[in-house]
């Protein structure tokens, strides 16, 4: 079969101060897709993290804009492939998995799967983390639907239809939930596939803050639900205004028909001011909720625009060789 038959397939490695299993998660990615391209994106490191990359064997890449969102811009933007498979340098994701996330990408003609963490919303670590990965997770499928499971996921394949349409404009660890609305806005064809999550080796510790990335994930979901369904977005707050209006409102035309006067006009004067206020967010909802579908259908025509998912030119890939491991060579004929 030629080269054609076969997948062009890109591991994406983020890498802020990984060190200590940089170097063994690029061997092991490198021995499990011997095909395969491995990219370390160094995202300011300065624990050597760059040197042992690429006494692995990773091509690495500097991205000075720090956060894993810029890396993640940077990673779409700078390669080209026809499947790109994304994790982490920590070592909590196997590599051996890798292999499953590719074939379920191509059996399945999706464009993201995503590696589900198996326990992970049981014992993240930490406790905190454990609670915000719940929470953020109910909340994802409250506002934007029931596709995820576990959104903060960063062990994914992707085809390059997803790539290359992917707007990524988040710029740290909020980037996962950008991903996974980016394909639910876009309805676009997803799975996922439930695997075992490490914890870090001794001398590794997590990037990740409780609060701090949690308060900015959950800024995200706000901006993501006012740029994706703004009719409910400024709905909220018009039917709040509409409510506090109709409280203040209600004792003063109690008096008003009880006696025939308005004793209490700055009240009224107010309760009419949050009534204006409530029309104006109904308004400012449903003009943008228009604008947002036309964004909607032009990311779609975008995406649509990009090259078709990867299949081969003559006949389906056997799954050993359809993940980047090279095809057996027919032994040359004795002379």
């Amino acid at each position: 079969m030629s080269a054609a038959d076969y997948p062009d397939v890109a591991v994406l490695l983020p890498c802020f101060n990984e060190a200590s299993t940089v170097g063994a998660v690029v061997r092991s990615f490198r021995e499990t897709l011997p095909n395969a391209r491995v990219y370390v994106y160094d995202n300011n490191s300065t624990d050597g993290t760059a040197l042992q990359a690429m006494l692995a064997g990773a091509t690495v890449v500097r991205e000075r804009r720090q956060g894993k969102g810029h890396v993640v811009r940077r990673m779409f933007a700078d390669i080209e492939a026809d499947i790109y498979l994304m994790a982490d340098g920590d070592g909590t994701y196997a590599p051996e998995d890798a292999e499953d996330l590719i074939r379920t990408l191509l059996t399945e003609r999706a464009d993201m799967v995503v590696g589900t963490r198996r326990g992970v919303h049981d014992d993240a670590g930490r406790n905190g983390h454990a609670f915000g990965n719940r929470l953020f997770n109910r909340l994802y499928r409250f506002l934007f639907g029931a596709d995820f499971t576990d959104i903060l996921s960063g062990y994914r394949a992707f085809s390059r239809r997803y790539v290359k349409s992917f707007p990524a404009v988040s710029g740290g660890f909020e980037i996962e939930t950008e991903m996974s609305v980016h394909a639910s806005r876009l309805k676009l064809p997803v799975c996922e596939l439930e695997l075992d999550y490490g914890r870090r080796p001794e001398g590794s510790h997590s990037k990740l803050s409780t609060f701090k990335d949690g308060a900015k994930i959950l800024w995200m979901f706000a901006m993501l639900m006012k740029e994706t369904r703004p009719f409910a977005f400024f709905g909220v707050f018009a039917a709040g205004l509409l409510a506090a209006s109709l409280v203040f409102m209600a004792p003063v035309l109690f008096e008003y028909f009880t006696t025939g006067l308005v004793s209490r006009m700055p009240t009224w004067v107010f309760s009419m001011a949050l009534m204006m206020m409530s029309f104006l967010f109904f308004t400012a909802g449903t003009i943008l909720d228009s604008v947002a579908r036309s964004r909607a259908e032009q990311l779609r025509i975008h995406y649509m625009a990009q090259a078709p998912a990867f299949t081969p030119a003559k006949k389906p890939v056997a799954a050993s060789t359809a993940v980047g491991k090279a095809p057996k060579r027919p032994k040359a004929d004795a002379a």
